[in-house]
């Protein structure tokens, strides 16, 4: 053994021999400092927690539904003996919905996610310090999963959290979420930022999400991704997930989003106003790069433009390819939106665009979607489409819908759980284009088509995209 131990010191006295015939001559010992506070030598994000934790709110959300015991809640039931009828008994139900939110203002304005307080009755805000507040919507956007409450202090002052630049932060910068998974109280977890502008077609369509690898679980939605310094810089909305918690993949709404959010509340005399475009867009692939004369795949297509929309006012062509928005790359649909929505109304953005080969600059108005009634109705009655919410389609709406070159018809909005239109698997943007053999272009035509009824089977042409569906029921 003694042997051993004198091999292994010879070895170790070889070591600065042969790192000093490998350093160059001039080569200087690394500075070591002792550190200078308790803070440093933990390595804590404690001071950043006590400054923004306070600014985090839980809130519950309740609303009351009505059920029917579930033979005569069957759709099918109700359309052949005309509802529910007195032998059933209804009964009250009270479904509750956690989330978190995060205080902008001392005058108690909270921003959340949408899917937190949508239908929601009563809203009860949670403070960190238990303190509890009644709160009310100002305004709720599905498009950006974003919304902004009021909360009733009294008059109180509320600790707040900064809005940051989120344009400004790079992959790899440290973050914290903070919020309250699964109702178990206000948690802090610690990541980095994955990515920027990610966008997913399950995700929302006008948004380009911040990713980050920090803990997020159910419950941690409308909570707060703050950066190092203690600004708000995404509001924490959703995760990929094959158990139901978190695997490191979350997504956070961008706080630059957040504040045009908020501005076009404020200048919409309470309703969140968001811009559109006029044209219909797809991102560029290896095949149309090379189709365009591009070096690579890059920019965002546009395939068609609106008469008289904000796109062909500005110049914009179908063929176009456009590279960025106000000096920013864009290489999805999603992400040109984002960058869109970003600026005021009435305001302009530059697009930087290739042409037939050539780079040039247009700048396109950013206005509100055109006022066309859109006719939003909910059908009722013994037929097949009882419960069914549809629209006029108008070139706006199309647009938000995601619906290719379609702006005009009747489109499916959504449809009333328990209700007969909740069993025939319309989906929000669905064209209902006929009714028993009768081409509808106008909710009045649908409502007509329904209202005469027909005996036996009913027969529903619909156009979901590029395909052609015919429901039958009866």
């Amino acid at each position: 053994m003694r042997r051993v131990a004198q091999r292994i010191a010879a070895a170790l006295l070889l070591v600065p021999l042969v790192l000093g015939g490998c350093a160059r001559s001039d080569a200087q010992p690394v500075e070591r400092t002792v550190p200078s506070d308790s803070a440093t030598v933990r390595l804590s994000f404690a001071p950043v927690v006590r400054r923004v934790a306070p600014a985090v709110v839980s809130i519950t959300s309740r609303k009351v539904t009505v059920a029917h015991e579930p033979l005569f809640d069957d759709p099918f039931f109700q359309f052949f003996f005309g509802g529910p009828g007195p032998l059933a008994r209804p009964r009250q139900r009270i479904e509750t919905s956690l989330g978190s939110g995060v205080i902008l203002r001392p005058d108690g304005l909270v921003v959340t996610n949408h899917h937190v307080v949508e239908g929601a009755e009563e809203i009860e805000v949670v403070l960190a310090d238990r303190r509890s507040f009644a709160a009310r919507i100002l305004g709720s956007d599905r498009g950006s999963d974003l919304a902004f409450l009021r909360i009733e202090t009294g008059g109180e002052r509320l600790p707040t959290v900064a809005l940051g630049d989120s344009d400004a932060i790079e992959v790899g910068d440290v973050v914290l979420a903070i919020g309250n998974p699964f109702g178990i109280g206000q948690t802090v977890t610690s990541g980095i930022v994955s990515a920027k502008s990610r966008t997913h077609p399950s995700l929302e369509k006008d948004v380009s999400f911040i990713q980050t690898d920090a803990a997020i679980n159910p419950g941690n939605s409308g909570g707060a991704l703050v950066t190092l310094d203690g600004k708000l810089i995404g509001v924490n909305t959703a995760i990929f997930t094959r158990s139901g918690g978190s695997i490191g993949i979350g997504f956070a709404v961008p706080a630059n989003l957040v504040a045009a959010r908020l501005a076009a509340l404020e200048g919409g005399r309470g309703e969140i106003v968001r811009p559109w475009l006029g044209a219909e867009l797809q991102a560029v692939d290896a095949e149309l790069a090379r189709n365009l004369g591009l070096d690579r795949p890059r920019g965002v297509l546009v395939r068609r433009v609106a008469r008289d929309g904000p796109a062909a006012r500005g110049g914009l062509q179908a063929g176009d390819v456009v590279l960025s928005v106000d000096g920013v790359a864009v290489d999805e649909p999603a992400s040109l939106s984002y960058r869109l929505s970003l600026n005021p109304l009435g305001d302009r953005a530059r697009l930087q665009v290739w042409r037939r080969g050539q780079e040039r600059i247009v700048a396109v108005p950013i206005e509100p979607p055109e006022r066309r009634p859109r006719n939003v109705t909910r059908l009722e009655g013994r037929h097949p489409l009882d419960g069914l919410t549809v629209g006029e389609l108008t070139p706006g709406l199309a647009e938000e819908l995601q619906l290719g070159g379609v702006d005009r018809g009747v489109v499916v909005l959504g449809s009333e759980p328990g209700r007969f239109a909740a069993r025939l698997g319309l989906r929000r943007g669905d064209l209902v284009e006929s009714v028993n053999g009768q081409p509808v272009g106008s909710v009045a035509e649908l409502q007509e088509v329904v209202r005469r009824g027909a005996r036996g089977r009913w027969q529903i042409g619909v156009r979901r995209g590029d395909q052609q569906l015919v429901l039958s029921v009866g």
